[in-house]
């Protein structure tokens, strides 16, 4: 099994909050110690203006969002998407990126999908890796898991790279099964993007697959 690689000096943000029911401070703290076990500098923001700093994006390696809903100025969001395309990389999971700003298509251009809806409560289901994308090193090892958790219906770019995906079976809406992206990455312009649905609450963390595919997705968009 191997890892994406690390090298010192590099940056992080963290850019927390929107929706608090998704816990953004105490979700991203868990993986402050990891990026800095890793080399990098952290800092955290918790204001979106941050993203109108192009200097400030240019110099960061890798942007991790945990940010829910809300809105952001087109020009926030322009400035975000033109450093991920210059080489800063940007990662995140569950509505903190994929239910970030829901009337912002370049946004959703970036992230290659948006979340649309999940049932009701918590379910249990298995996150299934893609036989395909075995030796990528997000998901290199690991094998399919069991999580109980929200279960993300998104409408997803056909331009990304799906690493592992979950199946919602067949009920009143639809007489079939389906099957779902969960996790996925995507190159954009110069930059990375890492993506996971799995990250409602943060005991989503403690099951192992969850936490490692996690980690190593933040260490693979980093630039």
């Amino acid at each position: 099994m191997t890892n994406p690689s690390s090298s010192p000096g590099r940056r992080a943000l963290v850019v927390r909050g929107g929706w608090e029911g998704h816990s953004p401070v105490e979700t991203t703290e868990r993986f402050v110690p990891f990026l800095k076990e890793h080399g990098f500098t952290v800092d955290t923001s918790e204001s979106l203006d941050v993203y109108g700093d192009a200097d400030r994006l240019a110099a960061t390696d890798l942007v991790v969002q945990c940010w829910t809903m809300d809105t952001i100025a087109p020009e926030l969001s322009r400035t975000l998407a033109a450093a991920v395309r210059a080489g800063t990389g940007f990662a995140g999971w569950h509505g903190g990126i994929i239910d970030s700003f829901r009337g912002d298509l370049d946004y959703h251009l970036l992230t290659g999908g948006q979340f649309l809806m999940h049932p009701a409560d918590f379910v249990n289901y298995t996150v299934r890796l893609v036989p395909e994308r075995a030796s990528h090193p997000v998901i290199e090892g690991l094998a399919d898991f069991a999580v109980h958790t929200e279960q993300y219906w998104v409408a997803t770019d056909p331009d990304i790279d799906v690493l592992a995906t979950t199946t919602f079976p067949a009920g009143e809406e639809r007489a079939h099964p389906v099957v779902m992206p969960t996790v996925w990455t995507r190159t954009y312009g110069a930059g990375k993007v890492f993506v996971s649905a799995i990250g409602h609450k943060p005991d989503d963390f403690d099951v192992p697959e969850v936490r490692t595919l996690t980690e190593r997705g933040l260490l693979w968009a980093s630039r």
